[in-house]
């Protein structure tokens, strides 16, 4: 229960509703693109109202009110904006990838099933964001107020995967191979919980390790060499459990698809969550618009909400079947978020499609030239035409937007665009030495006619 606001706080709550409702409608508008001026007098605005937040609030507090929930929407809103105009290594664009990274980080430790491989990446990642935070703070590109609230999150998810680690550590090394296979199987059986049909070619390899691994206990613990009892016992074993629940779980209710009917309306909304960032990630560079993903976080936080107590419970309270299959799907759509966001490219959705379409003509060209010919003009004519149409675009030498802005990304589109034309030159001097080769055969032929004559 969020706290009451104070008075003084008000108007700032006013202003902050404000900003959200202009942004969500910029976010709205498909006919036109997001303009760079909009989105930093937007950013300008929220930067004052959080400077006099700052002024009214008391640092050592910790305040949770509606204040505080609705500049986390409004910071969400401008950062997918900001992702959306290209501008991935500025301040604003990290708050939306560290708030998707605390999320999957949060539900990892919740489970218990990570090992030292699925933390790596988000180390790397933490330390790339925090590279763009301490640039545009030794620079002073952005407001001081913006990189420490960037700062701390950055230390909050750090101190997330540093817990996590610390938990790792206490493995002892005689079973860190057993857990990390237990993490990959317990990840396979969840992940056949969620499919659909019959699996019981896929369970029985599974199930056959799962004993292999079980028969390797003596009297409930594993023993390391010398019949020693090593540390993390309740680890493993409690992991080794957790398996040999999930797999009588998707035996047991197969037929039912291991979920409640009291369950279902929440498996299907996860499931279509899930098809549709799924389709996202296979065709995001043609149609996500970053803002987009607002929504769908959305969505998952009002899922993520109705668990009490980690679990998902009826209109009773009690805690239906199919409890692992829909933490499954939550979590597969987190991270599906998280992917899409990491993976945003440093250009505006104006330039996007100039950028697809030299991405096109840029593998077929170097399929054209890694076949070879033999072909003529005519073949590579469309190529030419395309690249033209492009070049016609630019205005002293750039990619200008309807407004007359000049949008992120010139220095990818134009790499783009030379190795296209570098890949066409290349063609057209191969087919000049084709037909340079052609007219030397002819000459020969015509020198050995002439012999046989005289």
């Amino acid at each position: 229960m969020s706290a009451p606001v104070a008075q003084e706080e008000l108007p700032i709550l006013e202003a902050v509703i404000n900003i959200r409702n202009r942004l969500t409608a910029l976010k709205r508008d498909r006919a036109d693109y997001i303009k760079p001026s909009e989105v930093n007098a937007l950013y300008q605005t929220v930067v004052k109202q959080v400077t006099k937040l700052n002024d009214v609030r008391d640092d050592n507090t910790t305040y949770n009110n509606r204040v505080d929930t609705t500049l986390a929407d409004v910071f969400s809103l401008l950062s997918l904006s900001y992702l959306t105009l290209g501008r991935t290594k500025e301040c604003p664009a990290v708050y939306s990838q560290l708030a998707s990274m605390r999320q999957i980080l949060n539900h990892m430790e919740e489970s218990g099933v990570y090992n030292e491989s699925d933390l790596a990446p988000f180390h790397r990642r933490l330390g790339d964001l925090r590279s763009i935070v301490q640039h545009d703070a030794d620079s002073g590109k952005h407001p001081e107020a913006m990189t420490k609230l960037l700062e701390r999150q950055l230390n909050e998810c750090d101190a997330i995967v540093r817990s996590m680690q610390d938990s790792l550590s206490e493995i002892s090394v005689e079973l860190i191979p057993i857990h990390e296979r237990l993490v990959t199987i317990r990840r396979q059986l969840v992940a056949l919980a969620a499919k659909e049909g019959s699996h019981k070619a896929e369970l029985k390899p599974l199930a056959e390790e799962l004993r292999k691994i079980d028969s390797k206990r003596v009297d409930g613990k594993f023993l390391g060499p010398g019949g020693i009892v090593p540390a993390s016992q309740a680890l493993c074993s409690s992991l080794l459990e957790e398996c040999f629940d999930i797999l009588q779980q998707i035996k047991a209710q197969e037929d039912s698809k291991n979920v409640a009917s009291s369950l279902k309306p929440i498996h299907d909304r996860l499931n279509e969550l899930r098809s549709e960032l799924e389709n996202l990630v296979l065709t995001h560079r043609w149609s996500l618009r970053e803002t987009d993903l607002y929504n769908y976080s959305l969505s998952l936080q009002e899922i993520d909400k109705m668990r009490i107590d980690g679990k998902f419970v009826d209109a009773d309270g009690n805690r239906p079947p199919g409890q692992y299959v829909l933490l499954y799907l939550l979590r597969r759509c987190y991270g599906l978020i998280y992917r899409l966001l990491s993976s945003s490219e440093p250009v505006s959705e104006e330039l996007m499609p100039i950028a697809n379409k030299l991405s096109t003509v840029k593998k077929c060209l170097n399929e054209v030239h890694k076949y070879g010919g033999p072909f003529s003009p005519r073949d590579l004519y469309p190529y030419q035409l395309a690249l033209h149409q492009i070049d016609s675009m630019r205005k002293d030498g750039k990619f200008v937007g309807h407004d007359g802005s000049v949008p992120e990304g010139q220095g990818i589109v134009m790499a783009h665009l030379n190795e296209c034309h570098e890949l066409l030159e290349m063609l057209k001097e191969s087919m000049d030495d084709e037909e340079d080769n052609q007219y030397s055969d002819e000459d020969e032929e015509l020198d050995m006619g002439s012999d046989v004559t005289d």
